[in-house]
């Protein structure tokens, strides 16, 4: 049973965050992406601070630590989220889920090269099939099958633009921050720092939505109930629940494999979409699905299966290891 609750504890922040980007979506029709990033960081920050003195853990942070959570809170804070929320704005969600949720591959190689983590070939071969699963998901079939030729052109959608540059930052940017977190709880708390980095990474963002307010603009966004209410959602659930729990397993453990179920992110989207709100899946995103799901096993027991195929090791090589 502990494990079963573990399993689950890890598979939810990919959940959370698969519906927590379509909530904040809607929110940018009244406010700036910086009052959206800012307002779904600092609350999340505080709620992270009071859950770790709930729960009677560290607040303080060790000294030796402090270098690496600035640098942690600037680029995993305040960079990821005020380049998603700018990319949400000006990229259809489809193509975004696919451009955010494609950092594993970064996360992969940082952690090989940092921490020595080996991926060998099947892992290679899931964090593929995981990128092509998510293409499945988020493009439509059109663009899929004019990729190369015509493109966005071809389908009747704009090409690319802006947007998905931001978006393109904002997966490097939590690639690094989630490797910089191993660093930042070398000699602290987990949860504490995941609660001060999302604090301090707020700030500046708090600071650069101040500009606007000053040439006359609304301080606070003028939003609906419902739309505080996915405010309150992004903000407690999508980050400071999510990103406490992942943080928590990225500080130990396979980073590799955990962030593979990064995958999972935009099936927890559509299960969501299907569940409440009737729709139903096209054979491609069911095709998209399964890859996903399929990619995830694979590199989370990559080093079972590619024991298990002692034919593919060099001749005179022991297959004990699990290759590069």
């Amino acid at each position: 049973m502990p494990s079963l609750l573990r399993l689950l504890a890890m598979l939810l922040p990919f959940a959370l965050w698969g519906t927590a980007m379509a909530a904040m979506r809607p929110l940018l029709e009244g406010g700036t992406p910086l009052q959206v990033a800012s307002l779904r960081l600092l609350p999340a920050g505080v709620v992270v601070l009071l859950a770790a003195r709930v729960l009677r853990r560290p607040l303080a942070v060790d000294r030796r630590d402090w270098p690496w959570l600035l640098a942690f809170s600037v680029v995993d804070a305040s960079l990821f989220q005020g380049l998603l929320a700018r990319g949400l704005g000006q990229t259809g969600a489809g193509l975004g889920s696919v451009l955010i949720d494609s950092q594993p591959l970064l996360v992969a190689l940082l952690a090989r090269s940092l921490f020595g983590e080996a991926i060998n070939p099947v892992g290679w071969l899931g964090l593929l099939l995981g990128l092509l699963g998510i293409l499945c998901l988020g493009l439509p079939a059109p663009v899929l099958g004019h990729w190369w030729l015509q493109g966005p052109i071809a389908a009747g959608v704009r090409p690319w633009s802006h947007g998905e540059l931001w978006m393109l930052g904002a997966a490097a940017a939590m690639a690094v921050g989630t490797v910089l977190c191993r660093y930042a709880t070398r000699h602290s708390d987990p949860v504490a720092v995941t609660g001060w980095h999302l604090l301090l990474g707020g700030l500046p963002l708090v600071v650069l939505a101040e500009l606007p307010v000053r040439a006359g603009a609304a301080w606070l966004p003028h939003w609906s109930p419902g739309q505080w209410g996915l405010m309150a959602y992004a903000a407690l659930l999508g980050s400071a629940l999510a990103y406490g729990l992942f943080f928590w397993f990225a500080s130990q453990g396979d980073l590799t494999g955990f962030t593979a179920l990064t995958f999972l992110t935009p099936v927890f989207a559509l299960l969501c979409g299907m569940l409440w709100l009737d729709e139903q899946l096209q054979p491609l995103q069911w095709l998209g699905a399964l890859l996903a799901l399929g990619s995830v096993l694979l590199i989370n027991r990559r080093q079972v299966l590619w024991q298990g195929i002692p034919a593919m090791a060099p001749v005179g090589e022991s297959t004990g290891g699990e290759g590069a």
